[in-house]
């Protein structure tokens, strides 16, 4: 008797296959996933001697958005969640005496760079905990933005920072469509109900009302430089809120960072703000994640760049025009 295996198990088999057929020579690992996902503690760099306190990194990476950015095999994290999660551990293990920020980031929705900047500055009041941001790759727009909640500003000599402004990323497909003889035709309650529609062009009073809410935000961003750069006038500001990209030595010399340094001076300076000379090096992580260093990373699974564009960022403005803190999202 042939014994013929069921839909869902055969689907199963040829998926594995594809995987392993596609993927490059090496080995896989497949584990259980612990039912409690609270976040764990590993010390990735240790203080000599009998050392209590602890220095946390806390990694902000990827294009910063109010929701779960899934992989290819997982659902994904919500790097908002994820980095309040991390500095609410840091508020309550009175162990900790001060917070590394490692952002490698091009900014995302205004929303989301704002709500970050407002727990870490909410972190910094209630705990008293000194941050330390370090730029490492990119540290754009509303990486930036966030960043200006933090004691201090340290940026790797390599970095790229600034692109100080808003964005509304728009498409018009009316002439694809008209090609196409499609046509558009919405039935609405007002005016500007459609106002951003990607099927037809943008009518001068909606640019009108668009530009005025980009307006107010660039307002926005503007005060938030100002203050975490007190030493800046708003004049001074205005005129590197352009839009333009610095690197870190530029972004010295224009008042942007403090100083240029690596993830180890990032570490000594949050010890000196914490008026401590020794703590353990930690990261906080999930299970089934592995870490060993303080370089260590789980590296966001990214789509791929083509000339600084994301295209995963295609997603932020295709589905709807989104408001957003973020560098190259134009190409």
């Amino acid at each position: 008797m042939r014994i013929m295996p069921s839909p869902r198990v055969a689907y199963a088999a040829v998926s594995l296959v594809c995987i392993l057929g596609c993927s490059p020579p090496g080995s896989f690992k497949i584990t259980t996933i612990p039912p409690d996902q609270t976040l764990k503690e590993r010390i990735v760099e240790r203080s000599p001697g009998w050392v209590s306190d602890r220095l946390v990194i806390i990694d902000i990476s990827g294009v910063l958005t109010s929701e779960a950015m899934p992989t290819l095999f997982a659902e994904g994290e919500h790097p908002v969640s994820l980095a309040v999660e991390k500095l609410a551990a840091a508020a309550k293990d009175h162990r900790v005496k001060a917070v590394v920020l490692r952002i490698n980031s091009p900014g995302g929705t205004v929303t989301a760079s704002d709500t970050l900047y407002q727990e870490i500055k909410r972190f910094r009041q209630e705990t008293g905990k000194p941050v330390i941001a370090f730029f490492q790759d990119v540290a754009a727009s509303g990486a930036y933005y966030l960043a200006c909640a933090a004691d201090d500003i340290i940026a790797q000599r390599t970095a790229i920072t600034g692109s100080i402004g808003v964005i509304m990323q728009m498409v018009d497909l009316s002439g694809t469509m008209s090609k196409l003889g499609i046509t558009a035709d919405a039935i609405k309650s007002g005016p500007l109900k459609d106002a951003g529609s990607p099927l037809r062009g943008m009518r001068p009073e909606e640019r009108a009302t668009f530009q005025s809410i980009v307006d107010a935000l660039y307002r926005q961003f503007l005060d938030v430089v100002s203050a975490g750069r007190p030493k800046l006038t708003k004049d001074n500001i205005r005129k590197l809120a352009d839009g333009r990209i610095y690197a870190a030595e530029q972004a010295l010399e224009a008042g942007l960072v403090d100083r240029i340094g690596t993830l180890k001076d990032a570490i000594e300076a949050a010890k000196d703000r914490a008026k401590i000379e020794k703590a353990h090096v930690v990261i906080y992580h999930r299970p089934h994640v592995w870490k060993s260093t303080i370089y260590a990373e789980t590296p966001a699974r990214q789509p791929i760049a083509v000339n600084l564009f994301n295209i995963n960022v295609l997603n932020y403005w295709t589905n709807r025009p989104r408001f957003m803190y973020i560098w190259g999202v134009d190409g």
